[in-house]
């Protein structure tokens, strides 16, 4: 890799000139990779990366290789040289070093005019606007940008509570990191995840380590919103009936030819799967016919006339549903499958806390121009960012523009219809594509209301996300839950922030009955 010749450009008097690696001097402040960072000496740090242009949040500002070491190869001869300086353990307990923007200092620039990538001239900060994840099997290391970034501004990373360099404080900043550091008990393996929470002024702390590792769900700083699609109907009077046709069998021989008239009439239907054909009480048999109208019955069998008795209307789920609604009529126990959600990465916290971090600061921009603060805000998606190029955030706007239907949510929906609609067509063969949220991930402020939530339902959204419920007007859980309805077509996902993050400084208490 070393010598190769390559074209970087150099910042002289304010002005950029591309020039080949044979002219380069040590003296400059070099540009590499394709969003055209450059590094330069900053007072007390040595060298650090800054942008000099402006860089959009979820940015992949580089991808760089590392070169492993075996452990006694590391032992023999890299341990004392400068590369001990800068390596770190990998997965397989090989040394790794971050070639490019993954080294520092002196050592790194030598790197970078050697294999025209840079790696860890970042420089350390608790509130850095650049992570990392590791790939193990491409052997490469991947820096995102966590926030918009502007133009001369320096690109930072979190090191780890466990530093082996005295930090320096950032400028502007009150809190030093050396002090920062300290507040958090670097033993516990999710104290970064502990620090978005406690730190709701910059929910964008990025935390080092594997981006790909699942995160427990109590450490997750939202909660799932458990979607009940059917009744446990543990009281007697939540108990679901509808009216039934019944007639008794006065002998027993007389149930199998019965139940084979009854398979032969079509009355077998799914509808009473539920319930148990006959119920006997003490020498009587009597056998479940239909909801409907009473059935014809066979006229050599001797049977009495039909009668109607209240029957359940659902399953039991529970062994105390079933003894209630055994009192009714013989219940078929069908416990459902414990819920579980989805199990999430380290990164993709990070993502959404990037999301509900760009709700919070337009915020107040929105309350100022007197509009309602209800913000929605649909970011290009975690895993796969190809369904979207680019973030689109809308605000309640009924108030600006005197129309009662411009909602927030409706806003953003209307806004990557539009988009949609300018770009070139996709393939119609591919499922989903014809729904303007399918697989995108929505954040709100607010619970939306209950039209709203049948816009994104229609829309096919993958989650939802909110600060703040709304228990008169909402959709998500408010007055109704939309998505576990048993008529709806399609699920969502619900998700609400949880309450450790103070909600003062993000959107302004609504009326109670504001549908939003």
């Amino acid at each position: 890799m070393a010598g190769l010749p390559f074209t970087t450009t150099i910042l002289v008097d304010g002005r950029q000139e591309d020039r080949t690696s044979e002219e380069q001097s040590s003296g400059k402040n070099w540009i590499l990779n394709r969003e055209q960072c450059y590094i330069k000496a900053v007072e007390g740090k040595g060298r650090g990366v800054f942008a000099s242009r402006d860089i959009p949040a979820q940015t992949v500002i580089e991808v760089s290789p590392v070169l492993l070491f075996t452990k006694d190869e590391y032992e023999k001869y890299g341990k004392h040289t400068l590369l001990d300086h800068y390596t770190f353990n990998w997965r397989d307990g090989r040394m790794a070093l971050a070639l490019g923007l993954g080294t520092a200092d002196f050592f790194s620039v030598q790197l970078v005019i050697n294999s025209v990538s840079k790696g860890s001239l970042f420089n350390h900060s608790v509130r850095p606007n650049v992570s990392f994840s590791i790939d193990a099997p491409r052997e490469c290391i991947k820096y995102t940008s966590t926030r918009t970034i502007n133009a001369n501004e320096e690109l930072y990373v979190f090191y780890g509570h466990t530093l082996w360099f005295d930090p320096v404080d950032l400028p502007g900043s009150s809190e030093s990191q050396s002090s920062a550091s300290t507040t958090i008990d670097s033993s516990d393996p999710w104290d970064e995840l502990s620090e978005i929470l406690e730190h709701d002024s910059d929910i964008t702390v990025a935390s080092p380590g594997d981006m790909d590792a699942f995160v427990e769900e109590q450490d997750l700083p939202f909660t799932w919103k458990k979607l009940s699609l059917d009744k446990e109907e543990e009281e007697i009077d939540d108990i679901e009936l509808v009216q039934a046709w019944i007639v008794d069998i006065p002998h027993q021989k007389q149930i199998a030819p019965m139940l084979k008239w009854l398979k032969q009439s079509g009355l077998d239907a799914d509808a009473l799967s539920h319930l148990k054909r006959i119920r006997r009480q003490g020498s009587v048999s009597s056998l479940l016919l239909d909801t409907s109208q009473p059935p014809a019955l066979p006229v050599n069998m001797g049977l009495g006339a039909s009668y109607q008795l209240p029957v359940p209307c659902n399953p039991a789920l529970t062994q105390t549903s079933l003894y209630l609604k055994n009192t009714f009529w013989p219940t078929v126990f069908s416990p459902r499958r414990k819920w579980e959600p989805e199990k999430w990465t380290r990164g993709k916290v990070r993502w959404a806390c990037d999301a509900m971090d760009h709700l919070r600061k337009q915020c107040a921009k929105v309350a100022a121009n007197g509009d309602l603060p209800i913000l929605a805000h649909v970011p290009r998606p975690y895993e796969d960012r190809d369904q979207l190029s680019q973030p689109f955030l809308a605000y309640d706007t009924r108030v600006s523009t005197k129309h009662p239907l411009r909602h927030a949510a409706l806003n953003v929906i209307r806004m990557i219809a539009s988009f949609r609609a300018d770009q070139p067509e996709r393939d119609v063969s591919c499922n989903g594509v014809q729904y303007l949220l399918t697989g995108l991930t929505l954040f709100m402020t607010h619970e939306p209301c209950l039209m709203c939530t049948m816009a994104l339902l229609h829309s096919r959204v993958s989650e939802v996300f909110y600060f703040n419920p709304m228990p008169q007007t909402g959709g998500c859980g408010g007055v109704t839950c939309i998505p576990s309805l048993k008529g709806v077509n399609h699920r969502f996902s619900v998700a609400i922030w949880k309450d450790s993050v103070n909600h003062s400084d993000i959107a302004p208490p609504l009326d109670p009955g504001t549908d939003a």
